[in-house]
């Protein structure tokens, strides 16, 4: 195994090392996530809105903490290395995650989650180590690769954390996502190295400054706000899809275990697409992949507000994972193209900044329009989304258009 390892390229072992490490990442914080919303039911009395009220602030507690320290890690990450904060960000998770299968109240909570957010990044790190070591005519092949992980560890996570919540509860679910989160740490730390040339502390450029220098800031800018919408849309969902499910089955049936069905489903297109997209768009422009999915994803929203039951659901987010191979590896891979490597690591902290903007803002609008509108309204809501997103990335990437005529 030695022996193979070292004919191939760094970047290539990087890459399979650390896809690896993404999966255990995606399928540990998948386990939690199709059941939190149950598991906030358990830990005190609420009516509807309050439920809805409380999985939203749940699940955006994390993600607004993480907008806030992200551009530090970046800065940190540009001095010390991305295999640094990889380390940092499993270990990190594990503590906390391991942690919340003690909790008494709803409060302690989300403080847990917003102590989450102060450690994540483990899957932004990995793309900006990838970004910066792969060659640049296979960055869209290699980031596209990349995000299989996360998702194909997203969509085994929900199947086995809904069986374990159904069978054994919500609380050990959280113990086996820390040990996830350890081996994610191990497999850093034993497998993953890097060639790194770190920016001299005090050296460091502010950040209107590495805008200005970029070949094409109004594309990088345009792709920041891009991944907000695109993570706020998907998130709307979030919530609401255990409490929609345990509706659509009238409260009958295993609704832990069919959650996870339902969360996972959109994983299996992305794994197979993700990759052929990333192929696709280095052949015949990323920012066209990115267009096409999401006037896909706009079409594919909007008849999950009219289902009536699991089955039709089931179905439309298979579709949703098509939509979702296209989009958010191609926005990685705009970024990695157009973006000096010495400044990777702050750019992609700065995406996901905006990402984690969008992480919060989608729990909170599908919860508030759920508890106003009903569940089927978030579906409509999130179409709404995705349509303006894609005029937002047609006048984003004009400067792209524009060097293709020439």
């Amino acid at each position: 195994m030695n022996s193979v390892q070292r004919k191939r390229p760094q970047w290539q072992q990087n890459l399979y090392v650390l896809w690896f490490g993404c999966f255990m990442t995606g399928m540990g914080f998948s386990l939690v996530l199709p059941f939190m919303s149950l598991y906030v039911d358990t830990l005190g009395k609420f009516t509807h809105v309050q439920l809805s009220f409380w999985s939203g602030l749940t699940y955006s507690a994390t993600y607004l903490v993480t907008a806030i320290v992200s551009p530090w890690w970046g800065r940190l990450a540009d001095r010390k290395g991305r295999k640094l904060m990889l380390l940092r960000a499993s270990a990190g998770m594990a503590v906390i995650i391991g942690a919340m299968a003690f909790v008494t109240n709803v409060y302690q909570l989300v403080v847990l989650r917003a102590l989450q957010g102060v450690v994540s990044g483990f899957i932004s790190n990995a793309n900006a180590l990838i970004a910066t070591s792969a060659p640049r005519n296979k960055s869209g092949q290699a980031l596209g690769t990349l995000s299989t992980g996360a998702v194909t560890g997203q969509m085994i996570g929900p199947l086995l954390g809904g069986s374990i919540a159904g069978f054994f509860g919500y609380r050990v679910t959280f113990l086996i996502t820390a040990c996830l989160l350890t081996t994610s740490f191990l497999l850093c730390l034993f497998f993953v190295h890097e060639t790194f040339e770190p920016v001299e502390k005090g050296k460091e450029q502010p950040a209107k400054a590495i805008i200005q220098q970029l070949p094409h800031p109004q594309l990088i800018i345009g792709m920041f706000v891009t991944t907000m919408f695109i993570m706020a849309a998907n998130n709307s969902i979030s919530p609401i899809i255990a409490l929609f499910v345990r509706e659509l089955l009238h409260g009958t049936g295993n609704v832990p275990l069919i959650s996870g069905i339902i969360a996972a489903l959109p994983g299996i297109a992305t794994l197979i697409a993700a990759p052929q997209f990333g192929k696709l768009g280095d052949r015949i422009g990323t920012q066209r992949i990115l267009l096409l999915g999401l006037i896909f994803a706009t079409i594919v929203y909007l008849p999950q507000g009219f289902v009536t039951n699991v089955w039709q659901l089931a179905v439309l987010r298979v579709f949703v994972g098509i939509s979702d191979a296209a989009l958010l590896p191609a926005v990685q891979t705009i970024l990695a193209k157009y973006s000096p490597h010495t400044v990777a690591g702050r750019i992609f902290s700065y995406n996901q900044s905006f990402q984690s903007v969008g992480q919060v803002s989608g729990p909170l609008i599908g919860s508030g329009i759920s508890g106003f509108l009903g569940y089927n309204g978030v579906f409509f809501t999130t179409a709404a989304l995705e349509f303006i997103n894609f005029v937002w990335v047609w006048r984003s990437t004009k400067p792209l258009r524009l060097k293709a005529k020439k």
